[in-house]
């Protein structure tokens, strides 16, 4: 019996997410920001920002970055590879719109890890430490995007530090092992769930209940407003977040900027045309609005093409999850990879377009890659036999653009039938330890477990040298 694999779940949030670094200013935090900014600590001074764009599911990486042309057929699949605007380099030919900005990422081909379970392989590579679990989804260590916002709780820009923008009903922190561990709930990121170019949408803790927009003045029945969300929160210890998290809501509910960073009808119809008037396309356009702002870290799920202007199909599926017996992988490419192609050339073109290369880094990626050879199965939906790919860890690729890095190359590979890295193998963590330098953040320094043990934030990983 051929059984759906139903890729990352969505899971019970136990917390309320803030946005981490909202809180209002003392003498002590200007003292304590000072004494940081003499000591060498960048990240709260600079610029720098990373959007971090994840594909769950798995994306298949022989038929997008590692194309293998010379294998066999049940290997190399259905697409071919085009060239780009930089020799050498090629990619799928549903991309054309990345074969002329080639030069503006590198794609990094010999990444990989051994946990071949969504929830094992979002937990490997959310956190840089192998779960104790190799199912589900709750991590036993904070997300890189927490341990950011940790190290910027007392950074006030008056805008989160740390956004995620992801569909409706897949908001919860444990969906894409997002939790935050012993850092605890204050560090989870300030959600914007939903399709932001659906007509009426609004970010939730910046829109204000009808009759309340002449009263801001008025802290009080603001929070007032936040004691019925507070009944529902449970007596884990998250009591003392949502304080902070109240405070934080209040703060973005009187902030002029986070307003506007989110408004996306101060862009040009152009631009969002070559986003996509879609929900990919405008998630991208706001991650991008956010860090020109100043946000640090942003994270964007692009899960589910049929929420992106185009007809549910059949054979295709919700997320990045191309078993046989969810979809048909290439008749659910072919939907899928266009959208992808329009929306992440779009955000690179805008960053570079805007200046923002030198600060804003993007990263996209999924948490492993797809098995080489190729599999046939009925399919659930169907009821045909169809191709798709498995859960493959022991490779995969992703994009990198801007951060003021090296551009234009290919990083690692794997071997003839794309199974294993060949040169330059790495982890996620050599992924992250790039990542913390770009933002100026010690991956030495410590956070205390639940234990009291001090925990560094990355325990190894080698910055990628060819990038920097």
């Amino acid at each position: 019996m051929t059984l759906r694999c139903p890729g990352p779940p969505s899971r019970r949030s136990f917390l309320l997410a803030g946005a981490a670094g909202l809180t209002g200013l003392g003498l002590a935090d200007l003292l304590e920001l000072q004494a940081r900014a003499a000591a060498g600590d960048s990240a709260l001074t600079s610029n720098k920002s990373v959007i971090f764009v994840w594909l769950p599911g798995g994306p298949p990486h022989l038929d997008m970055y590692d194309m293998k042309p010379e294998a066999p057929s049940d290997y190399r699949g259905d697409f071919r590879p085009i060239s780009t605007n930089v020799p050498g380099i090629e990619v799928c030919e549903l991309f054309p719109r990345h074969a002329k900005v080639a030069d503006k990422f590198s794609i990094i081909r010999s990444i990989a890890h051994q946990f071949a379970d969504h929830g094992g392989g979002h937990k490997r590579f959310m956190t840089g430490r192998d779960p104790k679990e190799p199912a589900g989804f709750i991590n036993d260590y904070p997300a890189v995007g927490s341990m950011v916002a940790k190290m910027l709780e007392r950074r006030n820009v008056g805008i989160p530090n740390y956004s995620l923008i992801v569909d409706g009903g897949r908001a919860q922190i444990d969906t894409f092992s997002l939790g935050t561990a012993y850092l605890g709930p204050a560090f989870g990121p300030f959600t914007v769930p939903g399709d932001p170019s659906e007509k009426g949408f609004r970010v939730q803790n910046l829109a204000l209940e009808a009759g309340t927009e002449n009263r801001l003045a008025d802290r009080s029945s603001l929070l007032s407003g936040l004691d019925k969300l507070r009944r529902n929160v449970d007596k884990s210890g998250s009591i003392d977040a949502f304080d902070k998290f109240g405070k934080q809501a209040a703060e973005l509910l009187t902030s002029v900027k986070a307003r506007e960073a989110f408004d996306l009808s101060r862009e040009s119809d152009a631009l969002k045309e070559r986003y996509g008037h879609h929900a990919w396309g405008y998630r991208l356009l706001m991650a991008r609005r956010l860090v020109e702002a100043g946000s640090k870290f942003v994270t964007v799920v692009l899960e589910n093409p049929f929420v992106s202007g185009v007809p549910f199909l059949k054979q295709g599926v919700y997320n990045w999850d191309s078993h046989a017996v969810n979809c048909h992988l290439y008749d659910d490419a072919r939907v899928r990879f266009p959208i992808y192609d329009q929306t992440v050339t779009a955000l690179i073109e805008d960053v570079f377009a805007r200046g923002l290369d030198k600060d804003c880094l993007i990263v996209i990626t999924g948490e492993f890659g797809r098995t080489p050879r190729i599999e046939n199965q009925i399919g659930t939906q169907t009821g045909v036999r169809q191709p798709g790919r498995d859960h493959w860890p022991n490779s995969m690729s992703l994009i990198v653009s801007g951060g003021g890095l090296r551009m234009g190359q290919i990083v690692g590979s794997t071997d003839s039938k794309g199974e294993r890295p060949k040169d330059r193998p790495m982890t996620p963590n050599d992924l992250w330890a790039t990542v913390f330098r770009h933002l100026g953040i010690d991956t030495a320094h410590t956070f205390p477990d639940l234990n009291g043990r001090p925990m560094p934030i990355l325990p190894f990983g080698e910055v990628i040298s060819e990038l920097v």
